[in-house]
């Protein structure tokens, strides 16, 4: 008996696993060797490549496709339709046959619908990434990123709020800049 929901219109391949507690709804497929987590959420019409490793308690919004050299971590977020690249200088004319860039997504991240991340970079744990932005390098922990290219426009909590000036945020955490980083003050 299998301990997780997988809609009737949606396809799993031979060799994928995925963990207790995951739903997965309408028109999705699951290819080969993808291992998705505990307690997942993939929306309608979402693709998960041979390879993919998703974690525990990942929410994926409708019209996203994950290629193989995606690594998501626990808790991540994907927004409606954003998208991932696992390939640097793409030509139909000559393929890669199956070396693909690797793009990390940390823990507790959050994607906005329809952003894009470029492949080979790493997105760090809680940070944030606006709607329609374009992440074309890497991506500090907690950094709020917008625009095309993204670039750091401020920083904000494991909850989600933006951080003011005094990097204390309402929720009662603390953190403290450390040079170009921001760190939990507590761990």
């Amino acid at each position: 008996m299998q301990d997780f929901f997988v809609h009737e219109s949606s396809y799993v391949d031979d060799g994928a696993k995925i963990g207790e507690g995951t739903k997965i709804w309408h028109f999705c497929h699951i290819q080969s060797g993808a291992v998705i987590g505990k307690n997942c959420s993939l929306g309608q019409n979402v693709n998960v490549a041979n390879n993919v490793h998703i974690g525990d308690g990942v929410r994926i919004q409708n019209n996203v496709s994950i290629y193989e050299g995606v690594e998501i971590e626990d808790n991540v977020f994907c927004g409606p339709s954003c998208v991932f690249t696992n390939v640097t200088t793409p030509r139909a004319h000559f393929p890669v046959h199956g070396v693909y860039a690797r793009t990390r997504v940390r823990e507790g991240a959050s994607l906005g619908a329809n952003c894009t991340v470029v492949c080979g970079h790493t997105i760090g744990r809680s940070a944030l990434i606006a709607a329609g932005a374009v992440v074309t390098r890497d991506v500090k922990d907690y950094a709020l990123m917008a625009g095309v290219p993204a670039r750091r426009i401020g920083w904000v909590c494991e909850c989600g709020k933006r951080l003011q000036d005094s990097l204390e945020c309402s929720c009662g955490r603390k953190y403290r800049l450390s040079g170009e980083d921001l760190e939990k003050i507590g761990e």
